[in-house]
């Protein structure tokens, strides 16, 4: 196999594919190039959208025989996660190893970014329903509140009528209950001072002097004597 004729037709090839895209850095001894990959869904202007990374390649003498030397740059959206394309990409070379594989590379990369894009996407749906999950959740404990037991109502009931006075003076009404004329008499003060003011009100009383004039009228006289008789 002519080595050289086999990597300056794919070279040729490429260049056609991606014109204007693909940059040459070099052909001594071997050719070196870059091939920019997006997902599907990258944005150039808005750069959190969607994926993007450079793919450098180089020719090594028995190309395609053996594997190229494959570098990965420029990453954006899956930092953390380049050595895991790279990994894939070296696998993908070894099992396309004896036919050119540079456009096969970069489209294993390309839909490597697409799944992992669609895969982040989905982590962030699921990571969403359950925040919003848990925030349902914590609303609902709060007009669910503590089961009500016998028990746990009349320990409220208690606490309330306590702390709104109503226990205390519903004692004091039970007391006043049992109290006698005299008891009663002696703690309401009220009811000692009752008949002073009586007699305090009582150079105001008016007589109606009309009625002992009547009086005088009836012949009491006849009466005893009737009865006498």
């Amino acid at each position: 196999m002519d080595y050289k004729e086999e990597q300056q037709n794919e070279i040729d090839a490429l260049d056609s594919i991606y014109c204007g895209e693909m940059i040459i850095s070099g052909s001594d001894p071997y050719y070196q190039f870059e091939i920019p990959v997006k997902s599907d869904e990258f944005d150039s202007v808005q750069h959190d959208i969607g994926l993007s990374c450079c793919l450098k390649f180089e020719y090594v003498e028995k190309y395609p025989d053996d594997p190229p030397i494959v570098e990965i740059e420029d990453v954006v959206g899956f930092e953390e996660q380049e050595d895991e394309l790279k990994e894939y990409l070296i696998q993908q070379a070894q099992d396309n190893v004896g036919m050119v594989m540079i456009f096969t590379l970069v489209s294993a990369a390309q839909e490597w970014m697409n799944n992992y894009s669609d895969s982040e996407k989905q982590r962030k749906i699921d990571d969403d329903d359950k925040r919003r999950e848990k925030e349902m959740e914590a609303e609902l404990k709060r007009f669910e509140g503590t089961k009500v037991t016998v028990e746990s109502f009349l320990r409220w009931k208690f606490n309330f009528e306590e702390d709104m006075g109503v226990l205390k003076k519903r004692n004091e009404e039970e007391k006043n209950k049992k109290l006698t004329g005299r008891e009663l008499f002696m703690t309401d003060k009220s009811l000692n001072e009752s008949d002073l003011k009586f007699l305090e009100e009582g150079d105001s009383v008016k007589v109606d002097e009309s009625l002992f004039e009547e009086i005088d009228d009836l012949d009491i006289g006849d009466a005893a004597s009737s009865d006498d008789s």
